[in-house]
C-alpha cells in the first residue's frame, strides 16, 4: 500500500516516480477521489463547528424565554446533513483503498528503467558456463532416461505440469530442502513450519491480491483459503498486524513451503521438466528490517541465496531488475540467473526483492523506534533457492557422459552415500 501523506505532499514527484513502470495507472483519479473526499470532510467540520455554536445558543435563548423552535429545526437538519455524509465518505474511502491496492510499488531510485526482462542489467557473473565434451542432454531427457522424473504417472494422478520423482531424484529434492534450510539456519535466520494454505488477509497483505487472484491463484471451493502460491505470504504474515520491538530488528526467517501456481501460458520449453510446473517447491528467506538497514540488507539476502549456489558449483549470474520486471511489490530486487546448457542461457532462480514499507503497510507490521514512535518495518524476501529449478541445474550441469549425474559433494550428508543418480 502507497503512503497517501507523501502523495499527497508531492503529488507531481510521485507520478513520475511510477512513470518509471512504464504504464498509466490513472493516478489522477485518486487525486480527485483524494480531493472529493477532503473537501466533504471540510464540510463536514464546517456543520459540526455550526451545530456546536448553535446548541450553545439554545440554554441562553430558553433562558431569555425566547422561541427556539426554528433553531431547534436547524440543528437537527444540520445532524441529519452531517450523518447523510457518512455513507458517501464510506463509499469514497472503499473506492480509494481499493484503487490504491491495484497500483504497484514505486520504483527505487536507481531502479534500470526497462520495458522488459531483457533490460535487465548484470552486476556480476560467479563461474563458467558448463562445457562437455559430449553430447549434453536436456534435464527432462536425462529424467526421462535414468526412470526418476515420471510425467506419465503425474499426469494420471492429476494432470500436465505437475511431476513424479522416483529414486535418485526423490532424494536429491529432498536432500536439497534440508541442505538449503541448514545453511541458512547457519547464517542466522529462524527456521519456521508453515501452512500451505493461506487466507485472503495474508494475500493481501503481501501484496497477490487482489492482482494475482484469477490468473496465478488457486481458490478453495467454498472457503476464502488459497492454496499458497509462495512462502513468502505465510512467512511474512507471521507478524501480521503487530508491532515489533525495535531492538530485534533485523528478524530473518527461512522456511520450505510447497507452492501453486496456475502458471498461465502456451506449450514450450519452460513447461517440459520442471522449470515451471503447477506445483513447486521452495526454500524462502524473510527479513524484517529497519528503513535505513533494507538496501545494506538486500545486499546480504541476496548474498545468501547466491551462497547456496556457490556451494553446489552451480555457474550462475547476478541481474538488477529493470522497472517492466521489478514485479508488482518490488521497490528494487535481483534476480540470481542459473546456467542451464539445454537453454545455452542463463535461467531465473531466485528473485530477491526489497519491498520498502509496502508490504508492511498492507499487513500492518509495525517496529517501535528508539522514541517510541510506531514506524512501519521494511520487508525483503528471497528464493533461497526454488527446489524444482535447482534440481534442473544439477541433472543438466552435473551430468556425465554415460547418462547419469554426479551429485554435488556438499550434499552427501542427506543423499544416504548416494554420490551419482543412475537409472532406477
Amino acid at each position: 500500500m502507497h503512503d497517501i501523506r507523501k502523495m499527497r505532499e508531492d503529488f507531481a514527484a510521485y507520478k513520475n516516480l511510477m512513470d518509471r513502470r512504464g504504464k498509466d495507472f490513472a493516478l489522477e483519479k485518486f487525486e480527485q477521489m483524494d480531493a472529493h473526499r477532503r473537501a466533504m470532510l471540510q464540510r463536514v467540520e464546517e456543520m459540526k463547528a455550526e451545530l456546536n455554536a448553535q446548541n450553545k445558543q439554545i440554554p441562553i435563548l430558553k433562558k431569555e424565554g425566547a422561541d427556539t423552535s426554528e433553531l431547534m429545526s436547524t440543528l437537527k437538519k444540520l445532524s441529519d446533513d452531517i450523518k447523510a455524509t457518512e455513507p458517501e465518505l464510506r463509499r469514497i474511502d472503499e473506492e480509494m483503498d481499493a484503487f490504491l491496492l491495484g497500483i504497484p510499488n514505486v520504483p527505487y531510485a536507481d531502479t534500470p528503467i526497462g520495458d522488459s526482462d531483457a533490460d535487465n542489467v548484470e552486476v556480476r557473473k560467479w563461474g563458467e558456463p558448463t562445457q562437455f565434451d559430449f553430447p549434453a542432454q536436456a534435464h527432462w531427457d536425462i529424467g526421462a532416461a535414468l526412470g526418476i522424473m515420471d510425467t506419465e504417472a503425474s499426469a494420471k494422478v492429476v494432470g500436465s505440469r505437475f511431476m513424479v520423482l522416483r529414486g535418485g531424484a526423490a532424494r536429491l529434492e529432498r536432500a536439497l530442502i534440508n541442505f538449503m534450510l541448514d545453511r541458512h539456519a547457519r547464517h542466522g535466520y529462524e527456521e519456521v513450519s508453515v501452512p500451505f494454505i493461506v487466507n485472503r488477509r495474508s494475500a493481501l497483505g503481501t501484496g497477490q491480491l487482489p492482482k494475482f487472484e484469477e490468473e496465478m491463484m488457486y481458490k478453495l471451493e467454498g472457503m476464502d483459503y488459497f492454496l499458497n502460491p509462495t512462502a513468502e505470504i505465510p512467512v511474512t504474515n507471521l507478524h501480521q498486524e503487530e508491532i515489533l520491538d525495535g531492538a530485534r530488528l533485523p528478524i530473518k526467517y527461512t522456511g520450505y513451503a510447497a507452492s501453486f501456481r496456475k502458471e498461465g501460458g502456451s506449450a514450450g520449453r519452460d513447461t517440459r521438466g520442471l522449470i515451471r510446473q503447477h506445483q513447486f517447491h521452495k526454500v524462502e528467506l524473510v527479513q524484517f528490517t529497519r528503513p535505513e538497514d533494507s538496501y545494506a540488507v538486500l545486499e546480504t539476502l541476496t548474498a545468501d541465496a547466491e551462497d547456496i549456489l556457490q556451494q553446489l558449483g552451480l555457474p550462475y549470474r547476478v541481474v538488477d531488475r529493470c522497472t517492466a520486471d521489478l514485479g508488482f511489490c518490488g521497490a528494487k530486487g535481483y534476480d540470481l540467473e542459473v546456467w542451464m546448457p539445454s537453454y545455452e542461457r542463463y535461467v531465473e532462480i531466485s528473485s530477491c526483492t526489497n519491498f520498502e514499507a509496502f508490504q508492511a503497510r498492507r499487513a500492518g507490521i509495525r517496529f517501535k523506534d528508539a522514541g517510541g514512535k510506531p514506524q512501519f518495518v521494511h520487508t525483503l524476501n528471497g528464493s533461497g533457492l526454488a527446489i524444482g529449478r535447482t534440481m534442473a541445474a544439477i541433472l543438466e550441469n552435473c551430468q556425465q557422459a554415460d547418462g547419469t549425474v554426479k551429485v554435488p559433494e556438499v550434499l552427501a550428508p542427506w543423499m544416504g552415500g548416494m554420490d551419482v543418480i543412475g537409472s532406477l
